[in-house]
């Protein structure tokens, strides 16, 4: 344990820097035992007022310069840059790129929403250990809330099987068991600080996902992947299914998103910016908490299933009254199923989103389809309306 003096002004105090030189489990079991609060971790450091210097050099940290912590840690390879690190970062910001999947790589599996049908969870797992992936269950997978039907499990339980699998050191991946409802119910139960000490891994999930998505961007400001849970991969068609496989594992062969798409262009024209969005029903109720990510700079993903053509409508309207859509550059309007009128549907999306004057395309499949496609959420695209095409800049993982 290496501690620098106090000589960092904030708040009126003045701050240490604690840090390990050996590993970040090290550093946050120190930290934890001498009482210090976790939300003081900052990438690679925690930082400790000067009230606490003296305890925690008793307690074994080794004083040291500021330079030298900066040294130990850059020869130890702990060095956590910001542009680097898990962190916030704005709306419109590119994002940070976790791990592409190679085979054998452990993909944990939370249920975070909806209560899990068992033998479609089982067809999704089957599915992913065909790619040469390895699955973790969370325990409580398959459980049933007992007071509330429609959620898998407690609050605290289902927000305990996320953070416990995006903190496994073993998992390179989380992929949602289903969606349904209980994301938004989950992540202010959420230790983000905890969560952003860990290595960045794929979040993969859709629909109810879309909060997890949301608050990944904001908290983490990390990449994440809207594409099948894991019960609804077992139905997904083969090429559905080889879409997200090629973007998990061989990112570099996905560059057009709609390449194999059928879409129609509402507002011709080119849109360059930052995948965002999900299910509307969902971006829709995070307006006004900490969670909320609008579209400013990005290309917003619009998807939603089961709604009244007069229910997108109210939805749509609330984004446009809340100021969503300022500073977009372009949107997707993907799959909204289960719709009791198509005709009307289009009616609403070309009468509440064409006076944006948005490049836009409709009828993308994306959303609840078994053929849907996979689209990264964080990275930069560029939408050609006119063509029918979204092009990545650049890979959606590293």
């Amino acid at each position: 344990m290496l501690i620098d003096r106090p000589a960092w002004p904030a708040q009126g105090r003045l701050w240490s820097h604690l840090v390990s030189d050996g590993s970040f489990a090290e550093l946050h079991a120190f930290a934890a035992a001498q009482g210090v609060p976790r939300r003081r971790f900052e990438r690679d450091h925690y930082d400790v007022p000067a009230d606490a210097y003296d305890a925690l050099v008793a307690a074994g940290a080794q004083p040291v310069s500021s330079r030298e912590v900066v040294r130990r840690l850059v020869a130890a390879g702990l060095r956590r840059r910001k542009a680097d690190s898990m962190a916030r970062r704005e709306p419109g910001a590119v994002l940070l790129r976790p791990r592409r999947l190679e085979r054998g790589d452990l993909v944990a599996v939370p249920a975070t929403s909806g209560v899990v049908p068992a033998p479609m969870l089982r067809a999704g797992v089957a599915r992913l250990e065909s790619w040469g992936l390895r699955v973790g269950l969370d325990h409580h997978v398959l459980d049933r809330d007992t007071r509330l039907s429609y959620l898998s499990a407690a609050d605290d339980v289902r927000a305990a099987a996320f953070t416990d699998a995006w903190l496994d050191p073993d998992a390179s991946a989380v992929i949602v068991a289903r969606g349904g409802y209980g994301s938004q119910r989950v992540v202010d139960l959420v230790d983000w600080r905890r969560l952003a000490g860990a290595e960045p891994k794929v979040l993969v999930g859709f629909s109810d996902a879309t909060a997890l998505h949301q608050a990944v961007a904001g908290r983490l400001g990390l990449a994440t992947v809207h594409s099948h849970s894991v019960a609804s991969l077992g139905a997904a068609t083969t090429e559905s299914a080889e879409a997200l496989r090629r973007l998990l594992m061989e990112p570099a062969t996905v560059t057009d998103l709609l390449a194999d798409q059928t879409s129609e262009t509402v507002v011709g024209g080119r849109g360059r910016g930052v995948l965002v969005g999900g299910n509307l029903a969902l971006l829709a109720s995070d307006l006004g908490t900490p969670f909320a990510r609008s579209a400013a700079g990005g290309i917003a993903l619009l998807e939603d299933t089961g709604e009244a053509a007069y229910r997108v409508d109210r939805l749509l309207t609330q984004l446009l009254r809340a100021g969503w859509f300022e500073g977009a550059r372009g949107l997707v309007l993907g799959a909204f199923t289960d719709c009791d009128d198509p005709v009307e549907l289009d009616v609403v999306l070309q009468a509440r989103l064409a006076p944006l004057g948005l490049p836009t395309v409709r009828h993308v499949d994306v959303g609840h389809t078994s053929s849907s496609a996979t689209v990264p959420l964080g990275v930069e695209a560029v939408l050609d309306a006119d063509a029918g095409s979204l092009a990545l800049t650049r890979s959606a993982l590293v």
